[in-house]
């Protein structure tokens, strides 16, 4: 990218993905004797072997650049996701530069990886240089779709398993913002198998990140997440997974039912849990949806805060 050009934040998503701070493993051996492996040191002075782990799996992106061609400037975008993408330009300072329309939207929607020219700007003058300062933010996901709310989601474990809904709507413990709030946690031991709700598109995955802990400023950007887009344009969030489990990868299509990963306790978390959530782009912002798992001969079931929830 042009240095001049300024990056703005990328749209917040549910859980952060993909890049995260370097992180410690220690492994010692208890006072029973049994290897213990944790991000945490242990309580008092003993043998202890540190090991650094890998910092995470780079996040699929999206970056917008300009070029000069003669008197002309193009801006163009480049979408590095398996699905849509949709992206807003600001222009901040425009130098010797026709303006666009004033009735010319700033926002598009741009197709998997591919590239896009957003705009193409003519020089005033020929003395002077033309020169452009942007910025942008993009969201996944096109925001025109509609999701399927009588789709029935499968429980995402094992077929005749049943485990605790420790949050789900309205009860918002931490389910405060449109991006959780109809999320489902699903409390579960570390290493229970984790299978696809519904079919679709695996588009961004954190796989490799270790800790976890109640500090929402340091805690939240560890999660391992597998996010998978569903043939309506919704995608499913599967957030807290176990360090180095997951069997999937961007760009992989998986069916309903598919194993992917294995729960765990990473990132932001009070205790071992799925969390569990489907959103849709509404305006370059994230919403969850409410949804319904599947019951006996195809009833729904309401995921409901207290209430076990058995995968048919």
């Amino acid at each position: 990218m042009d240095k001049r050009n300024r990056l703005f934040v990328t749209a917040t998503l549910l859980l952060t993905s993909g890049m995260a701070l370097g992180q410690l493993m220690y492994k010692y051996q208890s006072d029973a004797g049994e290897l213990v492996f944790t991000d945490r040191p242990p309580p008092d002075q003993q043998r202890v072997e540190i090991r650094e782990l890998p910092t995470g799996s780079v996040s699929p992106t999206v970056t917008v650049t300009s070029r000069v061609s003669g008197r002309r400037i193009s801006i163009v975008a480049h979408n590095n996701y398996v699905v849509p993408v949709e992206v807003i330009l600001a222009l901040d300072e425009l130098r010797n530069l026709v303006l666009p329309p004033p009735d010319q939207t700033l926002r598009w929607v741009l197709a998997p990886k591919s590239d896009r020219v957003l705009m193409e700007l003519d020089a005033e003058a020929d003395n002077i240089a033309p020169d452009v300062k942007f910025r942008y933010v993009w969201v996944p996901g096109d925001p025109g779709v509609s999701h399927d709310d009588e789709q029935l989601y499968r429980a995402p474990f094992a077929v005749a398993r049943e485990y605790p809904i420790s949050q789900a709507f309205p009860i918002g413990i931490t389910h405060l913002t449109p991006n959780s709030y109809f999320a489902v946690d699903i409390a579960m031991p570390i290493g229970t198998d984790v299978y696809a709700a519904r079919g679709g598109i695996v588009f961004e995955v954190a796989s490799t990140n270790f800790r976890g802990g109640i500090d929402p400023d340091e805690d939240m950007a560890s999660a391992n997440v597998v996010r998978i887009m569903h043939d309506d344009g919704s995608h499913a969030v599967y957030a807290h997974l176990n360090w180095n489990s997951i069997r999937v990868r961007p760009g992989d299509r998986v069916a309903r039912g598919q194993y992917i990963a294995d729960s765990g306790n990473t990132g932001f978390s009070t205790g071992p849990h799925l969390h569990f959530a489907v959103l849709v782009n509404r305006g370059m912002r994230l919403v969850s949806k409410p949804v319904m798992f599947e019951g006996p001969e195809l009833t729904p079931v309401q995921p409901t805060t207290g209430n076990l929830l058995l995968a048919y």
